[in-house]
């Protein structure tokens, strides 16, 4: 039987192919960046015809590094982006506009309209456990019929596919024009704000409230089952697992049990937590999602804190500002001062998301004297993920009622040892890195190796994570506290930057 593994792992930034072995080992790790389109303040955009390519050359190129033909694959995993947003034509297969990214911020406008509404930014948590916010791909795909002439038209005659990267790889993987499946799983369809928590299925109410026709949406699926047939170099691979990237990576990092959870520091920074087969409604600005579904078995939930700015505000320094020329040399600069220097950054650049939904919020600087200088603005650049991080975790913990023992970590921002510490201090719980930092592309790996047979259970997968580094806390409790009453000074200052002006 083939045992080798492809994992597509399309993220914002870049598209990576890394092929796993029946003991997780990696045999090639192949990474092509992207394209950052932004046509306007605020509005974020990617070319899908780009990402296709990408994924295609990545998948190749990975192959033709680990030595394996592509008929030596047992199965392709895919995780993606969530919530970006791609509309095109079925006949040609040609998207009508650049895919809006989930940093896009051009539905504000939209999402006061409906919020406005009797049940206010709530009215949709209760089936889809989502606030109404400029996140969520449905309130995209409404944007682009109200400001697109024309495009509502198409999806009437039948001609418009919508989904996120997922559905547009997968149609396109398994044949495009030529009879591509049109498919998605209960991950990504949870983070459009149309599907029903408990139904698995898109909602016709909330269809019906913002005039999206169902026949343009993809089939739902388990994150875990068959998504058809990838075609590649005269051979056919099944694709068996779709995943969004946050719950990739909640699978790979093995959250298998209630209570357990992990942090990926990326772009953005996502920490979900495993409430089981129990929808937990949120009181304390968290989300309510699928975590991941295994075919043939319930759903297992999760709650979520979504920060948007995490990594990017690293890139923001360095390209932006030029403090920098390379995001690595950024724990260098932190570690040249001995603390912050009183300076908070809080990185409101499209709005707060969790756990305060904020979309009218602008980053602000906070604390800056004589005294401050390019170290403490670059450790501050740091703490502000930790300090965000932080209110996540501690919302979490209200919300599912199980304090958090430690909090398993992944994604590119792990090797900044500076910032893991300070997550540990501030957390004052342990924080651990895995062996395999790529746990989102494991994850892909894990549920598409399920899928063919490479290995048998969720609990057999536990065996392959591996702790690389631990972080244990060290602050004082008074210095711990002070800091974060802090931050939480200057978060309140950037929902107030309107009025000061």
């Amino acid at each position: 039987m083939n045992q080798a593994i492809a994992a597509i792992d399309q993220g914002t930034t870049s598209t990576r192919c890394i092929i796993f072995n029946r003991d997780a080992e990696i045999l090639a790790n192949v990474q092509l960046p992207h394209e950052q389109i932004f046509p306007r303040p605020g509005w974020v955009e990617h070319d899908p015809i780009e990402i296709l390519a990408n994924t295609r050359k990545t998948l190749e190129s990975a192959l033709a590094e680990s030595g394996l033909g592509a008929a030596a694959l047992a199965a392709i995993g895919i995780t993606n982006q969530r919530e970006t947003t791609v509309v095109w034509n079925r006949e040609t297969g040609k998207p009508y506009l650049n895919a809006i990214v989930w940093q896009d911020t051009r539905t504000d406008k939209l999402c006061d309209t409906l919020s406005r509404r009797i049940g206010g930014q709530d009215r949709f948590r209760r089936k889809t456990g989502l606030p109404i916010s400029i996140y969520f791909s449905g309130i995209k795909l409404r944007w682009l019929f109200d400001e697109t002439e024309g495009l509502i038209d198409e999806a009437r005659a039948g001609r418009l596919l919508f989904g996120t990267i997922d559905t547009w790889l997968v149609w396109n993987l398994t044949g495009g024009v030529n009879g591509g499946r049109h498919l998605t799983d209960v991950t990504n369809a949870s983070r459009t704000m149309l599907m029903n928590l408990e139904t698995l299925d898109w909602d016709g109410e909330i269809l019906a409230e913002l005039d999206i026709p169902r026949s343009i949406l993809p089939e739902i699926r388990p994150s875990v089952g068959s998504f058809g047939t990838a075609r590649l170099n005269g051979s056919e691979i099944p694709i068996g697992a779709v995943f969004g990237d946050q719950h990739a990576a909640l699978f790979g990092q093995t959250c298998f049990q209630p209570g357990e959870g992990k942090n990926t520091y990326g772009t953005g920074c996502f920490m979900l937590m495993n409430t089981g087969t129990a929808i937990k409604p949120s009181t304390h600005g968290l989300l309510t999602t699928v975590g991941y579904q295994l075919e043939n078995q319930a759903p297992t939930y999760a709650l979520e804190g979504s920060i948007a700015i995490a990594g990017a505000l690293v890139q923001w320094l360095r390209d932006n500002l030029g403090m920098i020329r390379e995001s690595d040399e950024i724990e260098a600069l932190a570690r040249s001062v001995a603390d912050n220097g009183d300076v908070y950054i809080v990185p409101a650049f499209s709005g707060l998301f969790a756990p305060y939904w904020r979309s009218d919020a602008r980053g602000i600087f906070a604390g800056l004297t004589r005294f401050t200088n390019r170290g403490h603005i670059a450790r501050a650049v740091l703490e502000a993920t930790a300090f965000q991080t932080m209110e996540v975790a501690d919302a979490m913990t209200k919300d599912s009622g199980v304090p958090l023992k430690a909090l398993k970590v992944d994604g590119g921002m792990t090797v900044n040892e500076l910032l893991m510490q300070f997550q540990a201090d501030i957390l004052d719980v342990p924080v651990v890195r895995p062996k395999i930092r790529e746990t989102t592309a494991l994850g892909a790996a894990f549920g598409a190796g399920l899928s063919a047979g490479v290995w048998k259970s969720e609990r057999e997968l536990t065996q392959y994570h591996e702790i690389e580094r631990s972080w244990k806390p060290g602050l004082p409790t008074a210095r711990r506290v002070d800091l974060c009453a802090k931050w939480r000074k200057a978060v309140a200052r950037s929902f107030g930057w309107i009025d000061e002006f």
